[in-house]
């Protein structure tokens, strides 16, 4: 069974840079598609970026998709979000998603994903 693990979250000052990880517990990301998305209060999921199992990224987010940076670390199912230079708009709960085995990109979208985490709560507050 898939099981997610985010951490990384807290309170951060304008400006600052945070960097999230999720682990990735019951499968193997070799051939995962991988989702960051996040969720503002009162507002939609939606997504940051998604990393194809064959490792193709797509950023999103308009100033945002300048600021973020993905990786993914297969030997240790890991996947790291860093987002530079945050403020206020970057307040949300961040979830990372899986699709353990999407051969074939998918959009990058929630339905796309069918294992998420709980989520790490990011506050950015001066």
């Amino acid at each position: 069974q898939v099981h997610i693990v985010e951490s990384g979250g807290g309170v951060m000052m304008p400006g600052e840079s945070l960097r999230l990880s999720c682990q990735v517990f019951g499968v193997t990301l070799e051939n995962a598609a991988i989702g960051w998305f996040r969720q503002a209060p009162g507002k939609k999921r939606l997504p940051v970026v998604c990393i194809s199992s064959k490792n193709s990224t797509q950023f999103f987010g308009g100033s945002l998709k300048d600021r973020t940076t993905v990786s993914r670390d297969n030997v240790q199912s890991a996947i790291y979000l860093q987002i530079d230079s945050l403020t206020y708009e970057d307040t949300a709960l961040y979830y990372c998603a899986i699709d353990p085995f999407q051969p074939i990109r998918k959009p990058c979208a929630v339905p796309s994903f069918p294992s998420w985490g709980q989520g790490t709560q990011v506050t950015v507050s001066a």
